[in-house]
């Protein structure tokens, strides 16, 4: 492990290839007053926005919007099926009623979708009004995938069978949200002279603004996980239609974007995962579209905060990825490893291209004192936004 001591707290690297980016936004938590132990950087890190990406900080009574980010709730879901192979013609049909029925990229419900009984109460009973135009959007956007690194994935584990897994966000709910409060934390800790790093505003949670916020990313979370079940069962019935006798297990579901109340070392404290997350019970933990994901047990190591990371994480940017390699070059790739590949728009496909993310199992064995693996799983089939 990885420490840098300089600050007034330590930093603890899960990995030894961070990012400069990344290891400056890290030293710039530990700087803060209210920061508690120390900072926990994940295997998977690469920088953020005010605060890296696999990064893991706790605090007192106080929340840091940029340190859940603006895809609040974004996280996994997977679902392990009875069927032990599906067959190439069979497997593109099921991909092609997926891209029918799950809107992707910009793309929202034509019609309002029924939502949950515990969102829509949340929804009812939050009293902001500025945020009830931006939850007014959540019917049209639920059951729909987005873009960027959301997927969509037909995959077969080394245990012997199919399982679903997919990756989704609270779309531009969760950016909204977020990109409001960070405006309104900087305009409080301007009123009360505070100074504080780049990008890494503040809320006391015991004031009206850090409460709102709290509900407010709840609801973010809510809705992610919602729309997670809901594409889910989906594509569930995608497959049933094809394997009428089709059994399946309940599903594991893992956030890594958000703030949560915890116990730790004797203290209650908000512990923010940014790309991270609680490794207690099964955890998700995807590669690329291109490479294996897994499913993991975590080990609730308390070093970590019982955290670790939510994927390989990326090693170069998206704009770069795509100065380095052609959309043709990934294409032939994806063709050349069998896995089919259902994306509307691919000229921006190389993007999320297996380049440009760091080996998982490189990734896996860093953090080897944080979760144990389970099922390696290989993708068939991907759906991308």
């Amino acid at each position: 492990m990885k420490v840098i001591d300089s600050e007034r707290i330590p930093v603890k690297f899960w990995t030894d290839d961070a990012e400069e980016g990344a290891i400056e936004q890290a030293v710039n938590l530990a700087k803060l007053p209210f920061a508690q132990k120390w900072i926990a950087v994940m295997a998977d890190t690469h920088r953020g926005y005010g605060m890296p990406i696999g990064g893991v900080i706790a605090t007192k009574k106080i929340v840091i919007p940029n340190a859940v980010g603006v895809d609040i709730g974004c996280g996994m879901k997977a679902r392990k099926t009875n069927l032990t192979n599906i067959d190439n013609t069979t497997l593109k049909k099921v991909l092609n009623q997926i891209q029918r029925d799950i809107p992707t990229g910009f793309n929202h419900q034509k019609e309002k979708q029924l939502i949950g009984e515990t969102l829509s109460m949340m929804i009812d009973d939050f009293k902001p009004d500025v945020l009830k135009n931006i939850f007014a959007k959540i019917p049209y956007q639920l059951g729909t995938l987005g873009g960027g690194n959301h997927f969509i994935e037909i995959q077969k584990g080394d245990d012997g069978h199919i399982w679903i897994m997919l990756h989704y966000g609270s779309r531009g709910i969760g950016k909204m949200t977020c990109d409001y409060y960070n405006k309104v934390a900087e305009d409080m800790n301007k009123m009360w002279y505070t100074q504080v790093e780049k990008d890494l505003a503040y809320l006391p949670i015991d004031t009206k603004e850090g409460a709102e916020y709290i509900v407010a990313m709840k609801i973010g979370m809510q809705f992610a996980e919602d729309n997670r079940l809901y594409m889910l069962e989906k594509i569930t019935t995608i497959l049933k239609s094809e394997f009428p006798d089709m059994e399946y297990e309940e599903a594991i579901d893992t956030h890594h974007n958000y703030a949560s109340m915890e116990h730790h070392y004797g203290m209650n404290l908000l512990v923010h995962r940014k790309g991270a997350v609680r490794a207690r019970g099964k955890v998700i933990i995807p590669g690329s579209m291109g490479s294996f994901s897994y499913i993991a047990e975590g080990l609730e190591n308390p070093e970590s905060f019982c955290s670790c990371s939510h994927g390989a994480g990326r090693r170069m940017g998206r704009k770069e990825a795509t100065r380095n390699f052609t959309a043709q070059q990934i294409l032939e790739e994806m063709k050349a490893k069998g896995i089919e590949l259902y994306k509307v728009k691919k000229d921006d496909v190389a993007e999320e291209c297996v380049q440009a993310y760091k080996d998982i199992d490189v990734v896996m064995e860093n953090q080897k004192d944080l979760v144990k693996p389970l099922v390696k799983l290989r993708p068939l089939g991907v759906v991308k936004g």
